[in-house]
């Protein structure tokens, strides 16, 4: 990948999503994603040369929010849209709200291995560097969250 301009156009967006999803909060989610981009930008000779430099992108964010988190020492959870999306119709937006509310009950650990692997399409060792973990840890946390929210699931619909 050569042109940094088209980098972002195609990879903002979806990191923005799968970041809020992860952190909880839309706002701490953009500037961990905008300062991690400014990154990329001012490292983009080494970065494009990587094989998924998206994913590089996704432990920067991460890293960023951690520093970020453990200056403020809280955590807030509030997840919003974001914006310039089209509008949810119907079905959509009752899965996006059961959804959140799913991934707002797990613990914060097993939150992050979640929307990182299955929404930000990251493999296991991807997962592991972002949140400085082992991969067996992330597999673990992995499947606990899959157990979590199957069970979180079924009792909503009992």
């Amino acid at each position: 990948m050569d042109d940094f301009e088209t980098f972002f156009a195609d990879e903002y967006g979806g990191v923005l999503r799968t970041l809020s999803l992860a952190v909880g909060d839309r706002a701490r989610a953009e500037e961990a994603t905008q300062e991690a981009f400014a990154r990329a930008f001012r490292k983009w000779r080494t970065v494009s040369r990587l094989s998924r430099p998206a994913a590089w992108v996704y432990v920067v964010a991460l890293n960023a929010e951690r520093s970020r988190f453990r200056r403020d020492r809280r955590l807030r959870y509030d997840a919003a849209p974001v914006e310039g999306s089209e509008p949810d119709r119907g079905g959509a937006t009752v899965a996006r709200i059961v959804v959140e509310q799913l991934l707002d009950a797990l613990p914060p650990r097993q939150r992050a291995a979640v929307v990182l692997r299955y929404l930000g399409d990251l493999t296991v060792p991807e997962v592991a560097r972002a949140l400085h973990c082992a991969e067996g840890t992330v597999k673990s946390a992995l499947h606990d969250a899959l157990r979590n929210l199957k069970l979180e699931a079924e009792g909503s619909t009992a």
